[in-house]
């Protein structure tokens, strides 16, 4: 009938079944056991959360004199051993993913499919930490994006600390001054400590000079968040990507309205491809000249924000305001974008997945971390396929 819906909390394992034994339905709770006495072991007959149970489910029924008021149904006699085996194989496997023999023979239709399940799971996702941050701003979508697009221009070291620099200046301040990008560095970098003492170079200097009259203006607080520059690429230094943000910001208008009005992401990809201000082609840090380079945002960069921020920022919009046509298009956009290669993606094309956009790439990241990793085998689509395939 309804197997009901599985309870995390204290109690029988499913609430609100129904089942029907020869003309009368019982609607209730159903609980669990390996064994039929792990009833009287956990002495469910004298909790009070268990008067409502209407089924006993037990893999081995090994008390039959236990004398339920409810029906008890044995498993083992109904479940094939080929089924047994395959699970037993899956849940042993220590390969890149439990079933990485079995995969290349699942039907395509079957993994298109999940695929999308998986992507429009990872979205959804990124939108429940979306709708927290929108919760601290009252509702403020352009403050919000403001902040995830910082956090990623964080990368990920340096993610929370930019997060919580965007948290520190807000969004109107920014527009204030959108034209100057010498105020804007200035603001970005001051909020960061990076501006916290005097300069062999007289560019830092005037940015700390316009730091500390906008941060007396406004009363700001800095953000004290810790930034790292060991082990990383120069390009990713914490000062560029401030600077290279900086100038998005100056070059940009209404970044939120020309995203939702865009209609592909080509347009998107133009916008961000920025590059810093002409002082950092010599620089990396304040006070080390260096040589030569524009430092350009550049496509990879590009393409790490149109996926972690814009598309998922798009389809949160869409999900949380109950309009689908922001959803549909983030999900066209990340079908546009190219795949992403990495450990877990070159994993997967060992065993001949597709892997041809980041449609395909986003899909397989989630199935590695969120399924295979923690062999939810049973959750899975492919999982559940190669039960079938073995007599389920």
């Amino acid at each position: 009938m309804y197997n009901g819906t599985y309870n995390t909390n204290q109690g029988p394992d499913f609430l609100n079944a129904k089942i029907k034994t020869g003309n009368t339905t019982w609607a209730g709770s159903i609980e669990m056991h390996i064994n039929a006495s792990d009833w009287k072991t956990h002495q469910h007959s004298t909790d009070k959360n268990y008067t409502n149970v209407i089924l006993h489910v037990v893999w081995n029924n090994d008390d039959k004199e236990l004398n339920l008021p409810f029906p008890t149904l044995e498993l083992q006699q109904h479940v094939s051993s080929l089924l047994i085996n395959r699970y037993e194989e899956l849940m042993q496997s220590a390969q890149f993913i439990p079933c990485q023999p079995h995969i290349k023979n699942i039907p395509e239709l079957v993994l298109t499919s999940w695929k999308e399940r998986l992507l429009v799971e990872r979205l959804q996702k990124k939108s429940l930490y979306i709708e927290n941050l929108l919760l601290k701003n009252n509702q403020h979508w352009e403050e919000t994006f403001w902040w995830m697009l910082a956090r990623n221009f964080g990368i990920k070291i340096n993610s929370d600390s930019f997060e919580r620099i965007a948290q520190s200046i807000p969004v109107n301040i920014l527009a204030k001054h959108k034209n100057q990008i010498q105020q804007l560095e200035a603001l970005l970098l001051g909020q960061a400590a990076l501006l916290d003492k005097i300069f062999e170079d007289d560019y830092p200097n005037m940015l700390r000079q316009e730091y500390n009259f906008l941060q007396k203006k406004y009363g700001l607080r800095k953000a004290h968040a810790p930034l790292y520059f060991l082990r990383m690429r120069p390009a990713n230094f914490p000062t560029v990507r401030l600077a290279q943000l900086a100038i998005l910001i100056q070059q940009s208008h209404h970044l939120l309205s020309f995203i939702k009005e865009a209609t592909s992401i080509k347009e998107v990809q133009a916008l961000l491809d920025v590059t810093a201000n002409d002082y950092w082609h010599y620089h990396y840090i304040f006070d080390e000249a260096t040589l030569f380079k524009k430092k350009k945002l550049g496509n990879q960069m590009i393409q790490n924000i149109c996926i972690n921020t814009i598309i998922p920022f798009l389809y949160a919009y869409g999900y949380l305001n109950g309009n689908d046509s922001y959803k549909l298009k983030a999900l066209q956009w990340m079908d546009d974008l190219t795949a992403e290669k990495n450990a877990i993606t070159k994993g997967f094309e060992l065993m001949g997945l597709q892997n041809k956009s980041a449609y395909d790439s986003q899909a397989l990241i989630q199935l590695k971390n969120e399924y295979c990793n923690y062999k939810h085998c049973l959750q899975c689509a492919v999982g559940n396929q190669l039960m079938k395939a073995n007599g389920a």
